[in-house]
């Protein structure tokens, strides 16, 4: 079966850097399966905002920067940019009960596409009733 799925912050900041020791074993199992053409992860403009802060501040390093990783990544076929959509900021409004902002319109975008959330994060996604990968 093949992996349809939207990418918390930390989890493609984990994938970035390939730091696959720190994503749980289902994540691993969804990035590895994309990467072999079975399925496509759907990456939300505030995942990628957050990835570009978090390699300005100097907490990762990507040996190209942001934006040639990001033209690699999606020119791979495999991953895709989600644009913040006024559905998702409607959607986000049902999600008060998960207090952070940005947490908050990443599990709108996956409940917008209606795909599991790549996320340690368990508290988001039973706030959100979304599947959780991780």
């Amino acid at each position: 079966m093949a992996v349809l799925a939207v990418v918390d912050t930390h989890a493609l900041i984990w994938y970035a850097v390939q730091e696959w020791n720190k994503l749980g074993r289902q994540a691993q199992r969804a990035f590895r399966e994309v990467e072999a053409g079975n399925g496509a992860i759907f990456v939300p403009a505030l995942v990628l905002a957050e990835l570009s802060e978090a390699v300005h501040r100097g907490q990762i390093q990507l040996p190209d920067g942001v934006v040639r990783w990001g033209r690699r990544l999606f020119s791979s076929g495999r991953f895709f940019p989600v644009d913040l959509s006024w559905e998702t900021v409607q959607r986000a409004e049902e999600l008060y009960v998960i207090p952070e902002r940005g947490d908050r319109l990443i599990a709108a975008t996956a409940l917008e596409l209606g795909y599991p959330l790549i996320t340690r994060d368990p508290e988001i996604a039973a706030a959100a009733q979304l599947e959780l990968i991780w």
